[in-house]
């Protein structure tokens, strides 16, 4: 008789046999699938345990040697590099064309992977960093600075091998937790602006380099910076964050002015162009006259003369016209007041004049 619910195990031993079989068969097929999936994102699914180093089923102690790519002596040593945006390309592309050998990039971002292998010939391509590990001397961490800590706090180096980062704000401590015995970590900023590849490997022939970290590997770390046609710095410690800030003003805070002079110029009718091209030489002018004389006798214009009717009459313009410059202005006016004082051309008193002129426009 036919069960309205089907037949019941044991009723067909043979058929049960298949059946178990199949099931078995799906469920091994189930697995091997999550585990390409675990293995495509960079999961270890068999870590050794912290202070040691896998290869195969073998685990050992995490301070040997790295047994992997080693350079020959006299040579630069192998590079990876994590993080293939702007700053990462830019030195992969850099260093390849120093002769520095660039193994392996990198990236969890399938397009930029690609993109960074069109223009750096790597042998190796890697979703996970620590695949990238495995495989390298010198490890550059190219990626944001708020990913540095949670990204250091996931990889384990080997005995031999350097790490660097290429922030400008943060000190070589951010990748302590990386390390183990035998190795160094370290910082590589280069002072460049990296809006596009090949203009900031070609501007980095005559830039500083900010170099800090272990003793023993600033040498490299200065080599590497000359290989690229840069002039190696070593910061003092624990001035990370001011020469970062300097470095912001210096380039995002100069293309903030900038900004605000184009504004300007489109009040007296010119465009960004014609703004930069007549503004520009007395910029360049004003650079020159800081590095030849000092920035101090470099200042020049209103407010060394102490002319605060021509303060109150570009703040009456920016208000009507270009209120949105008006706090930019008085900041730097501020700051052209103190220099002024400073190398006596101003007194204190005209100084105090030329503040309230600043505040009696609003």
């Amino acid at each position: 008789m036919k069960r309205p619910w089907g037949d019941l195990p044991g009723d067909d031993p043979a058929r049960d046999e298949e059946q178990a079989a199949r099931e078995a068969l799906d469920r091994r097929r189930e697995r091997l699938e999550t585990v390409a999936e675990l293995e495509t994102a960079g999961i270890d699914l068999a870590p050794a345990p912290p202070g040691t180093h896998r290869h195969g089923d073998d685990v050992h102690a995490s301070d040997h040697r790295h047994p992997h790519q080693h350079a020959e002596p006299g040579q630069p040593p192998i590079v990876g590099i994590v993080g293939a945006g702007a700053v990462g390309t830019a030195l992969g592309v850099a260093l390849s064309r120093a002769g520095w050998p660039v193994h392996a990039v990198a990236s969890r971002d399938a397009g930029r992977r690609e993109r960074f292998r069109a223009q750096v010939d790597v042998r190796r391509a890697f979703v996970d960093a620590q695949s990238l590990v495995e495989e390298v001397e010198l490890i550059v961490l190219a990626v944001p600075d708020d990913a540095l800590e949670p990204l250091a706090r996931t990889l384990r180096m080997y005995g031999g091998q350097a790490m660097v980062h290429t922030s400008g704000a943060l000190g070589a401590e951010v990748l302590q937790p990386a390390m183990a015995a035998g190795t160094q970590v370290g910082s590589f900023h280069p002072l460049v602006a990296f809006a596009d590849t090949e203009r900031a490997v070609e501007a980095l022939k005559g830039a500083t380099v900010a170099i800090e970290g272990d003793d023993r590997l600033l040498a490299l770390l200065a080599e590497m910076a000359e290989a690229v046609g840069a002039r190696p710095v070593r910061l003092a410690p624990g001035s990370k964050t001011a020469y970062h800030a300097a470095a912001v003003l210096a380039a995002g805070g100069f293309v903030a002015l900038l900004d605000a002079i184009a504004e300007l110029g489109r009040v007296a009718g010119l465009d960004e162009q014609g703004a930069l091209a007549i503004y520009g030489p007395l910029i360049e002018g004003t650079l020159g006259n800081a590095r030849a004389l000092g920035i101090r006798q470099a200042l020049t214009g209103p407010i060394t003369r102490g002319d605060a009717g021509t303060l109150r009459s570009h703040l009456a313009t920016l208000v009507a016209h270009a209120p949105d410059v008006v706090d930019l202005y008085r900041a730097a006016a501020e700051r052209e007041i103190v220099l002024a004082v400073g190398r006596g051309a101003l007194t204190p008193a005209g100084a105090e004049t030329l503040r309230a002129s600043l505040a009696s426009v609003d």
